[in-house]
């Protein structure tokens, strides 16, 4: 191994030890607790899920527990997370582990790969945070845009998930993985051209190993573009997904008439729109229609 990355190790790790966050699902190495925080985690700023995380566990401590409920409560428990198909995927996964694992959420990648709902980075979080495995990296879009800048290039999928994986210390793996998302999400920031923020080379104890910031940051920045990297959220005001979330809302207090179904979802001139929308949480299992189309939680 070079003694620059072994550098590089020492120096993100000693970082992050000494300014990790005290965070409730940091405490816990339960694989059942993990993966609802990181569901949770998808898309959802960290202040939004603390509440909801130990409340939600408090009422469905284990994946048994979880898949008793009907999938409407555990909807109706997700309010103001967003992304609420997350919750109907969480319940999907709850049963499956029930029926297919005897309540213990398998051990192996393949076997978390196989649950309902559970996609290559979540599997990979409940290895290396419940089992402390140091044979996966964890790679959402701030450890993605980290690994690209230290290649200095776009990297394709199984190169961004291979180096990922390879840059993992040897009984490390909780605290690396741990470490490169907030590498990521506080420091290696994407650029935003025309607005503040960016990335923080300066506060970076990875720099002198990053090949971007070594050759002076030019462009094209080699994280735009590169597997695992986001390329920003759509517009939320005015979208489908708003008017999905506006109706879910509604659920969670009471059935939904057809004829009260527009305004419900903000478009009281647009019914045809309402009603395809309406459709996809229906599709999704999100919502189920009676015999007279009024719309309600599934029980």
């Amino acid at each position: 191994m070079s003694g620059g990355r072994l550098a590089r190790e020492g120096a993100l790790l000693a970082w992050f030890g000494a300014r990790q966050r005290d965070l409730p699902w940091r405490r816990t190495r339960d694989p059942w607790s993990i993966l609802v925080a990181e569901l949770m985690l998808q898309q959802t700023q960290v202040a939004r899920v603390l509440p909801r995380y130990e409340a939600f566990l408090a009422q469905w401590p284990t994946a048994t527990a979880c898949a008793a409920a009907p999938v409407g409560d555990i909807v109706t428990a997700w309010a103001g997370l967003g992304y609420n198909r997350r919750a109907v995927n969480l319940h999907r996964c709850a049963r499956a582990v029930v029926a297919d694992h005897d309540g213990a959420l398998p051990v192996t990648l393949d076997g978390l790969l196989a649950l309902p709902g559970i996609g290559p980075y979540t599997a990979r979080a409940v290895l290396a945070f419940a089992h402390e495995s140091d044979q996966v990296g964890v790679l959402d879009t701030n450890a993605a845009r980290v690994l690209a800048r230290w290649e200095g290039r776009s990297l394709k999928p199984k190169e961004a998930q291979a180096a990922a994986d390879g840059a993992v210390p040897a009984g490390q793996g909780w605290a690396w993985n741990q470490a490169m998302l907030d590498l990521g999400a506080t420091i290696c920031r994407p650029r935003r051209p025309g607005r503040s923020g960016g990335p923080r080379c300066d506060d970076c104890p990875a720099m002198p190993w990053c090949t971007w910031a070594v050759d002076g940051r030019p462009e094209p920045d080699p994280a735009v573009g590169s597997a695992g990297v986001s390329g920003g959220q759509s517009v939320f005001e005015g979208s489908d997904r708003q008017g999905r979330g506006r109706l879910v809302d509604a659920l969670r207090i009471a059935p939904v008439e057809p004829a009260h179904l527009a305004a419900a979802m903000g478009w009281p001139d647009d019914p045809a729109r309402a009603e395809r929308v309406a459709r996809t949480l229906v599709a999704d299992g999100l919502a189920v229609a009676d015999a007279d189309r009024t719309l309600r939680l599934p029980g």
